[in-house]
């Protein structure tokens, strides 16, 4: 875990808000001096606390309003297959985010499909065709809320 201290925290929940605000808006919002800024959002980086900054989507604007969880097993359960599946079901263009987990699902998928016919045709045509996929269990999602900010344990 990285060693961040008050000043660390407070340009990362700042940032946090948008990460698109200028150097000079984060400075001004902690108080200190926009160069102090520049070197501690640099060395967060540099440190690989800050990895990037992302763009989030209207996914019903983009064409893709209908989301799911769906819990894969493969069998059998190699480290080859796990690591395999995993990386071609983070490639299919519908995933938003694959987990891997313990217990009695091996991955977590969460998509976003254009409709319900969508998500029956990527379940059905895809995964399950997936010679490893051993069981599907598909939940649709109902509504997505995510918090965006976070703060460092301490």
């Amino acid at each position: 875990m990285a060693d961040l201290d008050e000043l660390d925290t407070a340009l990362l929940r700042e940032l946090q808000v948008d990460a698109r605000r200028t150097n000079r808006d984060v400075a001004a919002a902690v108080g200190i001096s926009p160069t102090t800024a520049l070197d501690r959002t640099r060395a967060l980086r540099d440190r690989g606390v800050i990895r990037g900054a992302s763009l989030e989507l209207d996914l019903a604007a983009i064409g893709r309003p209908v989301q799911a969880l769906i819990a894969v097993r493969i069998r059998p359960p190699s480290r080859r297959n796990i690591e395999a599946f995993r990386t071609w079901a983070a490639g299919l263009p519908d995933t938003l985010g694959v987990f891997v987990t313990s217990g009695s699902e091996d991955f977590l998928i969460h998509v976003a499909v254009p409709d319900n016919d969508s998500l029956y045709a990527f379940v059905i045509d895809k995964l399950t065709e997936h010679a490893h996929v051993a069981d599907v269990r598909t939940s649709v999602v109902y509504e997505h809320l995510r918090n965006t900010r976070i703060t460092p344990a301490r």
